[in-house]
């Protein structure tokens, strides 16, 4: 079929005014909007037949000119804006694309659409700030977790805070938003407090949470396997996967090391040097574990970790290995004690950060035994 319009449409069309014939004419005349050559009165003739085809009264006729004059920036705005609020059909195609529309008319559209309508605005291109707004106040969680996905929506600080505001409880809105490549640091660590484990070690993995955080959340998670660990169904391969996503967005830190140890989680330590030093798990356990002195530094020196805190991780072992749980009430807290105590009796070169972070971890256990 022809993209022009000839004398044979028109007569078609007066002899046959049927909905397909419409709906050609919709096509033709969309994609004859579209061409340069138009003069002017040209144009304005087809302004005018486009704008009497907006009103025609069958969907497809309307649903076929929206399709066709989606992208086009020259279509007038008043006619942009009738496809807009016609039903969904109609109006989606122009809402996801067009650029005639303003911001102020996209946030009207946003305040009387449909939940369908809020989803097509939100996977708009650069979706301006005051927009995103207007479906953070009032769209679906569906629509606004299609939006936190939409990597080139303006999305700030305060308004990723609004959404965590109102849907702190959805994990479908949670999810796309921890995936966003980039995230401010407030907005990241004011996730941490409201989603699930997983999207957790996204977050430690992928953005930039301050150290004694990103710890904490690891070895949080860790905790909760410690009834799995002892009774021998630790999934190593999903430990050894959070590892090698930790190591490749340089988030496998010796502080993190070191504190793994102190809060009792060797096989986080184990799984992490076996990574970094490219030795099997099996080999690198016997290492670490080496009555000697020689297995540990061995696999701690080809793991490139820094010397100075090598003496930290020897004690830290010893006093695991000196002091098993005790199957008492607080019996992880206590011997997390221990250890705490232990070196920052004995090892005075502990990096700032590091020595505050295990006087917070001493004060925090000392409170927990006297509850």
């Amino acid at each position: 079929m022809s993209d022009q319009l000839t004398k044979d449409d028109v007569s078609r069309l007066l002899s046959d005014p049927s909905p397909n014939s419409r709906s050609e004419l919709a096509v033709k005349i969309a994609k004859q909007f579209s061409a340069t050559t138009l003069s002017d009165s040209e144009r304005r003739l087809a302004e005018d037949i486009i704008r009497f085809m907006a009103r025609d009264a069958v969907v497809r006729v309307r649903q076929s000119l929206a399709e066709n004059l989606k992208a086009n920036p020259a279509l007038p705005r008043d006619v942009a804006l009738m496809l807009a609020r016609d039903v969904e059909a109609v109006a989606i195609p122009v809402l996801s694309v067009s650029t005639v529309l303003t911001d102020a008319d996209l946030v009207e559209l946003v305040r009387t659409g449909t939940d369908a309508k809020h989803t097509a605005i939100a996977q708009r291109p650069a979706l301006s700030a005051s927009v995103a707004d207007a479906l953070i106040d009032t769209a679906s969680e569906g629509a606004v977790a299609v939006l936190v996905a939409n990597e080139s929506a303006d999305l700030g600080e305060q308004t990723l805070g609004r959404v965590i505001e109102r849907f702190a409880d959805s994990e479908t809105v949670q999810e796309p938003l921890v995936q966003r490549a980039r995230l401010p640091i407030t907005i990241a660590e004011r996730l941490v407090a409201v989603v699930s484990e997983k999207l957790q070690q996204h977050l430690v993995a992928n953005h930039d949470l301050p150290a004694k955080v990103a710890a904490d959340l690891i070895l949080q998670s860790r905790e909760r396997a410690t009834v799995a660990l002892f009774s021998g169904e630790s999934d190593e391969g999903a430990l050894e996967r959070l590892v090698a996503q930790l190591s490749r967005s340089g988030r496998l830190t010796p502080s993190l090391l070191v504190r793994a140890l102190c809060m009792g989680d060797s096989a986080f330590f184990e799984t992490a040097l076996s990574h970094l030093a490219n030795v099997p798990l099996t080999n690198a356990r016997l290492l670490i574990h080496d009555a000697g002195r020689l297995g540990l530094k061995s696999i701690y020196d080809k793991a490139k970790q820094p010397p100075p805190l090598l003496p930290a991780c020897r004690i830290a072992l010893d006093v695991l290995k000196e002091t098993p749980y005790d199957g008492e009430a607080h019996d992880i807290e206590r011997h997390r004690r221990r250890v705490i105590e232990r070196i920052l009796t004995q090892y005075e070169d502990l990096a700032a950060e590091d020595l505050d972070y295990l006087l917070d971890k001493l004060g925090d256990l000392m409170r927990v035994e006297t509850n």
